[in-house]
């Protein structure tokens, strides 16, 4: 019994609109944030670091401590590094999303808004005439006509 109400409860849950809703934006979100990261770092970044002299800034770093290699020649303990590069990748996804993003609510929101403007703009249609005002218009019709 106790199983039952359970599966119903999340069945119910799961079939809102608002958590399918959630959902799909969930997988658009991730689609879209991909095709950010691709524009950022293959169409923005690379004119980016031309400018600023041929500098990838996805392999920037401060190197902390150099790596340490045996008299073989072998690493013995990796370098230690500050990749700041990737930091400062990261930052330009985030501020190019964020903004793609406040474009696309802008859009929309100024849609819906159109679409109340104008919802508003049109005056409704008049109520029909109830059935006694028809009443009445055809008693003060057949009046006119017998004058």
């Amino acid at each position: 019994m106790g199983k039952s109400t359970f599966l119903q409860d999340f069945k119910a849950f799961a079939m809102k609109g608002n958590v399918i809703d959630m959902a799909v934006g969930v997988v658009i979100g991730g689609a879209f944030g991909k095709i950010v990261s691709s524009l950022v770092a293959n169409v923005i970044m690379p004119p980016i670091g031309l400018l600023v002299g041929g500098v990838n800034f996805t392999d920037l770093k401060w190197v902390m401590k150099a790596a340490e290699v045996g008299a073989d020649g072998k690493e013995i303990a990796p370098a230690v590094s500050l990749d700041y590069g990737q930091f400062l990748q990261a930052t330009f996804d985030f501020l190019i999303i964020a903004f793609s993003i406040f474009l696309f609510i802008r859009l929309i929101t100024k849609l819906i808004t159109k679409k109340k403007e104008e919802v508003a703009a049109t005056p409704p249609a008049p109520p029909a005439p109830t059935k006694e005002e028809v009443l009445l218009t055809e008693i003060r019709d057949l009046l006119k006509e017998k004058k």
